[in-house]
């Protein structure tokens, strides 16, 4: 993982080595406290450790402190265009701003923001979006290109460098896969400030999985990225999940228990895709890095079981269960899932 400087954002470490975290944004009307906060819970709940909220207007300013107060996790203030917004959600108790400096007016505008910034210790995320480049830059360059990109987020943090601000964390985001890669990559390069990465615009959340997978992946296995979202058209808290099982399928971090099950085939002779589904469900509320493998017969079955912190591998109309490696107990196949849950339980 490369080494990259360190902030807070409240009372959690970006960068520097510290532990990717994980994020998201509300998806409620910027108005309703209440709603927000409710979801808030819900995200810190499925392990969400920094939450962004929109900011469009004075009256949303209002809601975030409100929010704020109640907040179990960091909040990050989405700006854009207002400086007098972000002068608000300063005050309201914001842990963070999400802001492009150029796109808030005239350097004075700037300079108070950043003042007001510097006196909390609060970090600015810069965030370039393909679709969001200026006119110039995609004139200059024929469209959203990655040097395009890369150039955009540059002046940015050259305007926060010149009024002496390094609390700097950045984001460059394309729907593309390629664009993105290409895109961090060489930004990883120019700077060593932390990145938070993403896909932008991924899409639903079968095929924004599956795209944000491939392309966080690739990022996160060379060592680029320390916060990540998922960006999903879908309810924040799969958000969440799904980057997390992200991190624990790279062996990066794991909160929560790992599922090993096999596909199933001709050889198993129990009803293996209602076990393993009921078991995924269950332990999804655990939060214990525990590996469990599921599995349905003979071949691969009693290897991966053994493997296993607690693993099951079924027979004909039964199945045995493993624990540290070895047999502990044989159930037929109408016990088999309460004997896993039993033993995992023990755990």
């Amino acid at each position: 993982m490369k080494k990259t400087r360190r902030i807070f954002i409240g009372n959690v470490p970006v960068g520097g080595g510290a532990p990717i975290a994980v994020q998201s944004m509300v998806n409620r009307p910027p108005h309703d406290a209440f709603a927000i906060i409710e979801q808030i819970r819900e995200l810190a709940e499925a392990g969400c450790e920094i939450v962004r909220l929109a900011v469009p207007d004075e009256e949303a300013v209002e809601t975030f402190r409100q929010v704020k107060s109640e907040s179990p996790v960091p909040l990050i203030a989405d700006i854009h265009f207002n400086h007098i917004l972000a002068l608000g959600a300063i005050t309201a108790g914001a842990d963070g701003l999400r802001l492009n400096p150029g796109n808030i007016g005239s350097r004075r505008k700037v300079e108070e923001v950043v003042k007001a910034a510097s006196e909390r210790s609060l970090p600015i995320r810069i965030g370039v979006n393909a679709g969001s480049i200026s006119r110039e830059k995609l004139k200059k360059h024929g469209g959203p290109t990655v040097d395009a990109m890369v150039e955009s987020a540059l002046e940015h943090v050259a305007i926060l460098e010149e009024l002496n601000f390094d609390l700097i964390k950045i984001s460059i985001k394309a729907s593309d896969v390629h664009k993105t890669v290409s895109a961090y990559r060489k930004l990883s390069e120019a700077v060593d400030y932390p990145l938070h990465i993403g896909i932008s615009e991924a899409g639903s959340a079968f095929a924004g999985t599956i795209k944000s997978a491939v392309g966080l992946g690739i990022l996160l296995n060379e060592g680029i990225g320390d916060t990540v979202r998922v960006s999903l058209t879908a309810d924040p808290v799969l958000e969440v999940k799904t980057a997390y099982e992200i991190l624990k399928s790279l062996d990066i971090r794991r909160i929560s228990p790992e599922i090993i099950s096999c596909p199933t085939c001709g050889r198993c002779e129990i009803d293996l895709i209602k076990i393993a589904e009921k078991a995924e469900a269950e332990l999804a509320k655990l939060k214990k890095p525990i590996k469990v493998a599921v599995m349905g017969c003979v071949v691969n079955g009693p290897g991966e079981a053994r493997e296993a912190d607690i693993g099951l591998a079924g027979g004909d109309g039964c199945g045995v269960i493993f624990k540290g490696g070895r047999i502990i107990r044989k159930e037929s196949e109408e016990n088999l899932y309460a004997a896993l849950m039993e033993e995992i339980e023990k755990l």
